[in-house]
């Protein structure tokens, strides 16, 4: 009988501080009642512009709202103030986690990521250095220079791209290919490669350098007369590329037909361009597939 009734009162007090924690959260949840109606409407308001909603779940209602309502008290709710510190909070969490990302990869020397961490980089990443996937990467990050990653560059980078974690950046790998098949987009990362593959303080790009990436370019494009041009810029021109020629290339690929059907011989393209024709016309290497 008495440990019945030791049982009976063990469950009655479970029963007691289940009911008053369940109390404690109903007050919490009916906290903003307290706030009066304008207030009220500017942590509904703040809830609103910055995503912090109600989930279900009662404590994670509590708090969101107490988030919401403390940011305001930290501001005197004022609400722009109050959604900016949220906003500057959510960020540098980010931020750091960018950072962890950088640090990761960066070079023990200096404060930047060198061709030994890019190498390390796409390991974890599981792609080969030389695919073209890493130069878009590079464009997304607005670099400066080929093999290298400022601090600003890669953390501004990736945050633009909403990557924080590795298994993040691979889920990235395929957004960053489809970049490629953009007409307009595939232009700007070719512009963008003449500056970023030209050594430092030079007004032209290496002619080995530039062959590579035209290789790696032009097998996006498929463009049919990207073996004949290599051979004869290597026989013929056999010098660094100019800014001119590197961009002009480009249209002349997307414009004049690999038959030369379409070539305007009157046209005001390149000499160099002019000469290729030539070269193409004399040793009847120009593509013609299309007409088999």
């Amino acid at each position: 009988g008495s440990s019945c009734r030791l049982h009976q009162s063990a469950k009655l007090r479970t029963s007691e501080e289940e009911r008053r924690t369940e109390v404690r959260r109903w007050r919490s949840a009916k906290l903003e009642h307290k706030l009066g109606y304008w207030r009220k409407g500017t942590v509904r308001g703040f809830m609103a512009h910055t995503g912090v909603s109600l989930p279900p779940l009662i404590l994670k209602f509590i708090h969101s709202e107490k988030s919401a309502i403390q940011h305001l008290k930290n501001n005197d709710w004022n609400f722009q103030l109050a959604v900016e510190e949220y906003y500057s909070q959510e960020h540098a969490t980010e931020k750091n986690r960018c950072e962890v990302l950088f640090n990761k990869y960066k070079d023990p020397n200096v404060d930047m990521i060198m061709a030994d961490g890019i190498s390390n980089l796409c390991n974890d990443l599981q792609v080969d250095p030389q695919d073209i996937v890493m130069l878009v990467f590079s464009w997304k990050l607005k670099a400066a220079s080929i093999c290298e990653f400022s601090k600003q560059e890669f953390i501004g980078g990736v945050q633009s791209l909403e990557i924080d974690s590795m298994e993040n950046f691979k889920n990235k790998i395929p957004f960053l290919r489809s970049q490629l098949k953009d007409e307009d987009t595939f232009s700007e990362i070719y512009n963008f490669t003449f500056d970023w593959a030209k050594e430092k303080g030079q007004k032209t790009l290496a002619l080995e350098t530039a062959l590579a990436l035209w290789q790696l370019l032009f097998a996006e494009l498929q463009w049919p007369l990207i073996d004949q041009w290599c051979q004869f810029i290597q026989e013929r021109h056999n010098n660094a590329i100019s800014r001119d020629i590197w961009l002009q290339l480009l249209k002349f690929a997307k414009t004049v037909d690999a038959t030369l059907s379409n070539y305007d011989a009157e046209g005001a393209w390149p000499c160099l361009l002019d000469e290729f024709v030539e070269y193409l016309i004399k040793n009847d290497t120009c593509d013609k597939k299309s007409d088999e």
